[in-house]
């Protein structure tokens, strides 16, 4: 059995190796061409844009991991079924369960990089490469909360921040503090602000109105220290979709915002998501075991390259699909997060068992 399975694992390694070079080349190909679109704006040049798409290619890998592992394990099963070899090994008394338990026993690999591709290489790359554009373009990002901008809550606070430029910087900063009875007791606007260290800011030309009862005073600062629950790291989630974000970033930003009293479904899902998918590498190369099968039978290398792509895109919209209905419904993000990789491995066990009796 130990034989047969690092007979098969070498299989398997082979062709999702292939298959995943091949996928991360396509997707970096398209994507360079999109970013060419924006060559010419500021001092972004097609040399950086290359590299901001070499930088964004860990996150690409993230993605495609499972969808390689389900083509790779489909084609090198199929291999074996042409081959009369899978033939052979079950004549021998492998049974289906055994070959199963075999792939993810090989999976728990694929598992370990999809785990480390999303948590220690992709969120630093990604947060480097948007910088990298950023300033290359000489753009800023508009917070989209809001067509006013970004809105958080900061203690009693209500901050409006208009612009976030990358190194830390905001445009156009409005802060509204209230007292402990919601009662409005200031409005501050700043055109600028510079983060120090410790969560401090420094406010540029600043306008400070207070009101005093029935009187307002109106004064001007130059500069104006500001300390506030916001900080880079915060910015750097908001400028980021959750399911680019790190474990311990989406932890930091959950308990960040069940501590202002707001929303946090649509993080617990991606938190929910992110902590699922690498066990989605082990259900796609199981599924592929069946699919294998019958498709050595009805076609040929054409048919089960397309099934495994249709496998994949339809785990993965499948994803995105249960997670904006947990969102709009309200579900138990785990629930949310959950419930397409259960239904996958329930269709992998269904049509395992259907191929026994056959």
């Amino acid at each position: 059995m130990k034989t047969i399975r690092r007979y098969v694992a070498k299989q398997v390694f082979a062709s999702t190796a292939f298959v995943f070079a091949g996928l991360l080349f396509l997707f970096g190909f398209f994507d360079f061409i999109q970013e060419l679109s924006d060559v010419g704006r500021g001092s972004y040049r097609v040399p950086i844009a290359a590299l901001y798409v070499l930088l964004s290619l860990p996150g690409r890998a993230y993605e495609i991991l499972p969808v390689a592992a389900l083509i790779g394990t489909l084609f090198a099963l199929s291999q074996m079924v042409v081959n009369s070899e899978y033939t052979v090994m079950r004549v021998s008394g492998i049974s289906m369960r055994d070959m199963a338990l075999s792939l993810t026993r090989i999976g728990i690999g694929f598992s370990i990089c999809t785990f480390a591709l999303g948590e220690l290489v992709a969120p630093a790359t990604e947060e480097a490469a948007k910088r990298l554009r950023l300033k290359a373009t000489s753009s800023n990002v508009v917070a989209k909360a809001f067509r006013s901008g970004l809105w958080i809550k900061d203690a009693t606070n209500f901050v409006n921040v208009s612009h976030i430029m990358p190194e830390t910087v905001i445009h156009d900063v409005h802060i509204y503090a209230f007292d402990d009875e919601y009662k409005l007791q200031a409005i501050s606007h700043a055109t600028r602000g510079e983060y120090q260290q410790d969560n401090l800011w420094l406010l540029h030309d600043v306008v400070q109105t207070q009101f005093q009862g029935t009187r307002t005073n109106v004064a001007e600062h130059a500069e104006l220290p500001w300390r506030s629950v916001l900080n880079p790291s915060i910015l750097d989630v908001l400028m980021v979709v959750p399911e680019q974000m790190a474990l311990w970033e989406l932890y930091a930003y959950l308990k960040h915002l069940r501590e202002n009293n707001q929303e946090t479904i649509r993080y617990e899902i991606a938190l929910w998501q992110k902590i699922i998918y690498p066990f989605a590498v082990l259900v796609m190369m199981v599924l592929a075991l069946p699919f294998a099968s019958f498709h050595a039978r009805e076609g040929g290398v054409g048919a089960r390259i397309v099934t495994g792509i249709m496998l994949g895109l339809g785990f993965h919209l499948a994803n995105r699909l249960f997670g904006h209905l947990g969102l709009l419904n309200a579900w138990p993000p785990l629930l949310s997060a959950l419930l397409p990789t259960l239904g996958f491995l329930a269709t992998a066990i269904w049509l395992m068992r259907k191929v026994e009796r056959r």
